[in-house]
């Protein structure tokens, strides 16, 4: 890998899904490359994040609004609100799957999708959509179950990198919403990062304003990939 060069590639403009007058592209990694794993692993800690096997960055034009966010697992404390989440499901019980094509799995996502995001475009999704955009041959992907007895309840879509773990995506039961299961997911993922004595959970990209993205900023204390380096937040 060292002195490798790999090609980055730039998406045409299309439409933004965050903000309906805006038009977006990406940075895609050349996905032909060799060694992707290892091309994601160290390009996550620059802002990158990963769709199917795909490895890209937002890279608009006149707009930085995406801004990759992590959470430093030590120094991470939950709020009063999340310790309630916390205890809401103490009942659950949480096991680590193969990021696979799984029936029970696929149907979870379907039905939150349908619920989540309907006319969104992403729901009622065939079983290719399920897998091209959270599956990878290359990556270290793994899911994280949560389940009351035998019911699966939610599903976190998780990456395994050298510097911590990668919240790729998480759905679960609509009809769950009171258990807060988004939220109690990443606490999940936080305390797994502990136990495997990594440094960060990173969440994605946050959007300053954004009513869908504000909920990472309560996750204290979180840093934010801003002017080619992180941050702690608030800036």
């Amino acid at each position: 890998m060292a002195g490798a060069n790999i090609r980055v590639l730039q998406t045409v403009e299309h439409r933004c899904g965050y903000f309906a007058d805006r038009r977006t592209r990406n940075l895609v990694v050349d996905p032909g490359a060799d060694h992707l794993d290892i091309v994601y692993d160290t390009l996550t800690s620059s802002g990158f994040r990963r769709a199917g096997s795909l490895i890209f960055r937002p890279h608009c034009r006149g707009c930085e609004a995406c801004q990759a966010t992590r959470i430093p697992v030590v120094e991470f404390k939950p709020s009063r609100s999340q310790k309630r989440v916390l205890a809401r499901n103490q009942d659950l019980s949480i096991s680590r799957s193969p990021a696979r094509f799984n029936p029970e799995v696929f149907d979870l996502y379907r039905r939150y999708l349908a619920a989540r995001h309907s006319g969104g475009g992403m729901d009622n999704p065939a079983r290719e959509d399920f897998e091209n955009f959270l599956l990878s041959s290359w990556s270290r992907t793994f899911f994280i179950e949560f389940r009351l007895g035998d019911e699966l309840l939610a599903v976190a879509v998780t990456d395994r990198l050298s510097s911590g773990l990668s919240a790729v995506y998480t759905f679960y039961d609509p009809e769950a919403s009171r258990r807060s299961l988004g939220s109690f997911a990443i606490l999940s993922q936080v305390e797994m990062a502990r136990e495997l004595r990594v440094p960060y959970l990173f969440l994605g990209y946050w959007i300053n304003g954004h009513p869908k993205m504000h909920y990472k900023l309560d996750y204290q204390p979180i840093e934010i990939f801003d002017t080619g380096q992180w941050k702690r937040y608030p800036l």
